[in-house]
């Protein structure tokens, strides 16, 4: 819907680029970044450089998924916009990152901020140069622009819910343990609390944890003590934020002899998470299809390089501390169990039968259902 917010003015070609305080960091962080889709250098204009920063690549998520969408979208919507990519799940080389593309000359950057609060100064610099930010994934501090997400409360809500069906009469006067994110990103809080809303009433919560840098062996740690304290028997159910915390969780789990295993939920539906739920050991996982977050922060990033508004792309508004009426786009998650993952997954493209079906799993692929 039109939402008559009043943008900061952008005008990228007539922008300051000669920041000295980030001229040092440029030479040393921008290696590992590349640049796609046309000539280096900022664009402005009708082809504005997009500057694309990660919390992870390679095997990650990110990796798999978002910068090759991205990549992609921008090349369908201005085929002469070269854009230029860093990842790292470092948020002081994260912020270096982005102060070295404010002086390579980017004329808007789509930023999935790894510590928000630590790129703040960053992204107020980027803002100095008029260089507009759209928050991608994570609500990033500073005066952004835009911001595209998955809504986060309903993902939690999601797994509360799968949790709790999964629990059946233990639902009620059961106890579990909470795996939640790390305390910098303000998803793992807004998870968090979508998942109290369902769970807060209906069971006892054991142990809650909040795991450093969202790190698996930090969570595999946490697990392990979470048995020790509340005992093998006394655990019913783990709500785990994201996919790589249920892995560590069900290895915890495993070392301790923990049997049967209790359901785990999970986020972002990972192959490996994919086939841990195909054979049993994890509960549910959160899908979020990747293309439509992809394709709004895309849109919007493009116009707002071009200097034009993103009313019309925005559903709606967020604030941060910097500001309020954020232009924001919030999708809706889809929760996935083994019997969903034909009519969800697998339907979109995001993984083959194959893939999700090596020879130990052709059994259990079977029962859910998953055959060529």
């Amino acid at each position: 819907m039109g939402l008559g917010v009043g943008l900061p003015a952008v005008k990228g070609r007539f922008r300051a680029r000669a920041l000295t305080a980030v001229a040092i960091a440029a030479a040393l962080t921008l290696a590992g970044a590349c640049t796609t889709g046309g000539s280096d250098g900022g664009g402005g204009g009708d082809r504005p450089t997009v500057g694309l920063l990660l919390p992870g690549g390679g095997a990650s998520r990110f990796g798999q998924f978002d910068k090759p969408l991205i990549e992609k979208k921008v090349r369908q919507l201005c085929p002469d916009c070269p854009t230029v990519v860093a990842a790292t799940p470092d948020p002081a080389v994260q912020r270096q990152q982005l102060e070295s593309m404010i002086t390579r000359g980017v004329d808007v950057l789509i930023v999935a901020a790894v510590d928000p609060q630590l790129l703040r100064p960053s992204v107020e610099a980027a803002h100095r140069a008029g260089i507009p930010v759209v928050a991608y994934d994570r609500l990033a501090q500073g005066p952004i622009s835009g911001y595209v997400t998955f809504d986060g409360a309903k993902v939690g809500e999601l797994q509360g819910t799968a949790l709790l069906r999964a629990m059946g009469a233990k639902a009620h006067g059961g106890q579990i343990v909470m795996m939640n994110g790390a305390t910098t990103d303000p998803n793992a809080g807004w998870f968090e609390r979508g998942a109290l809303s369902v769970l807060s009433g209906k069971v006892r919560i054991g142990k809650s944890y909040d795991t450093v840098g969202w790190r698996p062996e930090n969570a595999f740690a946490d697990m392990r003590a979470a048995v020790a304290a509340l005992g093998a028997d006394r655990i019913d159910g783990v709500l785990a934020a994201n996919d790589s915390l249920a892995g560590a969780v069900i290895s915890a789990l495993h070392a301790t002899q923990v049997e049967p295993l209790p359901p785990v939920t999970g986020q972002d539906a990972d192959l490996a998470a994919v086939r841990r739920i195909v054979a049993g050991d994890q509960y549910m996982t959160v899908y979020k299809p990747y293309r439509s977050a992809t394709d709004a922060a895309v849109r919007m990033a493009v116009a707002l390089g071009r200097g034009e508004p993103v009313d019309s792309i925005a559903t709606g508004t967020v604030d941060n501390a910097s500001v309020k009426d954020i232009p924001a786009v919030l999708l809706p998650p889809v929760p996935v169990t083994a019997g969903d993952i034909k009519d969800t997954l697998v339907k979109d493209g995001m993984y083959t039968i194959a893939q999700i079906c090596p020879p130990n799993l052709r059994s259990a692929c079977a029962r859910a259902g998953l055959t060529p």
